[in-house]
């Protein structure tokens, strides 16, 4: 689970001073067929954003011990709900790979790791395994622009314009936005950031995710935040 509830300035702290140019030396050919996937409700990562995670249960835990002796990725997907306990919830098509950038074990025997987005996937199918854990075949055909370093060039007022409605709701709920911080990110570093820490529902955010650029992104913020009543706001869309 997310190490701590989500705090903008936490956000990106990590996405700036984490400055591993893991992009630079990615290349196609170099991405896995096969992943260990960390299915989590209601929490996303895109590529080029960093967070931290505790890593506490037993499988997760030899998920990351597997991940680290060898190429440092894991997938993050989102579960559907299932209506029935005890069954295994299946996985939405599309995650995100990351890279563990840094690693840390407690006394207790818990990792606080870092994982930095690289690329999103397709789930092509799951792998039956011996192991704790989900394994999955997958795909990254539709979403090699993600490993494109090139910044898209916006002016920070026009960012501040386009969140003017998601700085309102992030108030509301107790979330302190430094825009003199993110005057200092990229475009995608901030809008990714912003949708990955916003408090939108588990479906919302995977339409964030599967997005196929950031400008598709931007649209789909707005188009979300569109049907949030901001005058009683209870994490509700209105019907």
């Amino acid at each position: 689970m997310p190490a701590n509830k989500f705090s903008i300035n936490s956000c990106f702290f990590y996405s700036s001073n984490i400055k591993y140019d893991i992009n630079h030396i990615m290349k196609k050919e170099d991405l896995p067929k096969l992943l260990s996937v960390f299915p989590l409700s209601n929490f996303i990562i895109f590529p080029k954003t960093t967070v931290p995670l505790n890593i506490f249960e037993p499988r997760y835990i030899d998920m990351i011990n597997d991940s680290m002796r060898s190429n440092k990725f894991i997938g993050m997907i989102q579960p559907k709900k299932s209506l029935e306990e005890n069954i295994q919830p299946e996985l939405y098509d599309i995650g995100c790979m990351g890279k563990i950038t840094s690693f840390a074990e407690s006394e207790n025997g818990m990792f606080l790791i870092e994982l930095k987005g690289m690329i999103r996937f397709r789930v092509i199918k799951e792998i039956e395994t011996n192991k704790k854990y989900r394994e999955c075949e997958i795909s990254f055909e539709r979403f090699y622009d993600d490993l494109n370093i090139k910044e898209k060039n916006l002016q920070f007022s026009d960012l501040k314009l386009i969140f003017k409605d998601l700085k309102i709701l992030f108030e509301k709920r107790g979330f302190v936005i430094n825009w003199k911080a993110l005057e200092k990110q990229s475009l995608d570093e901030t809008i990714n950031a912003l949708a990955m820490a916003s408090p939108f529902t588990l479906e919302e955010k995977q339409v964030l995710l599967e997005a196929k650029d950031l400008d598709l992104r931007k649209t789909k913020i707005s188009e979300i935040l569109n049907t949030y009543s901001f005058d009683n706001y209870n994490n509700n869309t209105i019907q």
